[in-house]
């Protein structure tokens, strides 16, 4: 069977074959089709009809992701692939347009799996959301991307980033340096988040503003947040009296992610939840929405995802 796909923009095109049609080769092997450039697009040809229609369909969504400027890299075809042995009807469409733009850099962050894409969508909807899954399914990353963007659009006037400093016990007097300094630690996977979207000097500038801010979890008791994007992390560190504290903060005209593993607890044995009680209880709440990310989601190597799967069958 063979099918034609007509292509205009070569820069696109050529973007999508990767260097030294590396991903050309790649689609070629995983789907077992033959691809070849065309003088008016790329012709597709295999044995099998069905696998040459997922071709075809992965190769319209890699220039989709072309489009939006996004360099398309192997990973890329791998959670594509993966999305077409799992997600029946998926429109790719929408997951390449699920973009998230960065304009201090430039940057554009993308979902790289349906789940990505549900989470994206649910922060942009609703002001309080729970993204509950395993480690590398990009909950703290998309969330973080998501506050840069709504702060650089002036939806928000900052950013406040929070988390359970459980390892210091969250009494963190004794540490040297001002209180930055003293959780900063703790809230390293959330700079490492900021500081792929923000050059340093401007996320020290805005630190210093106040434009972005960060607290352990307990410094938030008795505070108002108007006007922010606030992401709690790791809150399955929280206790229900943390959670209940941090959750009635909420101001006007703010949004509120809590990104969590209830897997990874590191309270006491037999020390009830926050994360946990909060799904429990909030669970029927209009206006908060709970997005349960899964192994299906993981974004980092792809032993991950296994290392998860094994996990889960214990």
């Amino acid at each position: 069977m063979d099918q034609l796909i007509q292509i205009n923009d070569n820069k696109n095109l050529q973007v999508v074959f990767g260097k030294y049609d590396s991903n050309l080769k790649f689609i070629e092997k995983e789907l077992q089709v033959r691809l070849s450039r065309d003088s008016q697009g790329v012709r597709l040809s295999g044995a099998s009809p069905e696998l040459v229609h997922k071709a075809v369909e992965l190769f319209h969504y890699l220039l989709e992701l072309a489009k939006t400027g996004s360099e398309v890299k192997s990973r890329d075809i791998i959670y594509a692939l993966r999305l077409l042995q799992t997600e029946q009807g998926l429109d790719f469409k929408k997951l390449s347009k699920g973009k998230i733009e960065i304009p201090v850099r430039g940057m554009i962050v993308t979902p790289k799996t349906k789940g990505q894409l549900d989470y994206v969508e649910a922060i942009k909807i609703y002001d309080i959301v729970f993204g509950i899954g395993p480690a590398g399914t990009g909950k703290t990353y998309l969330a973080m991307a998501m506050a840069v963007n709504a702060l650089q659009r002036g939806l928000v006037r900052r950013i406040i980033l929070t988390r359970p400093a459980i390892e210091a016990g969250e009494s963190l007097g004794f540490l040297p340096g001002d209180m930055v300094e003293k959780v900063s630690p703790y809230l390293r996977p959330l700079y490492d988040a900021l500081h792929d979207m923000m050059e340093a000097d401007k996320v020290e500038e805005l630190t210093e503003q106040g434009i972005i801010e960060v607290a352990p979890l307990a410094f938030m008791r008795g505070r108002t947040l108007n006007d922010a994007f606030v992401i709690l992390d790791e809150a399955q560190n929280s206790t229900p009296f943390q959670m209940k504290m941090f959750l009635t903060r909420l101001g006007f005209d703010s949004k509120t992610v809590i990104t969590g593993d209830l897997t990874q607890s590191d309270l006491p044995n037999g020390s009830p939840n926050g994360l946990a009680e909060a799904e429990k209880i909030l669970k029927t709440v209009e206006g908060i929405k709970f997005m349960y990310l899964t192994g299906a989601d993981v974004v980092r190597h792809e032993l991950v995802q296994r290392i998860i799967e094994a996990y889960e069958r214990q």
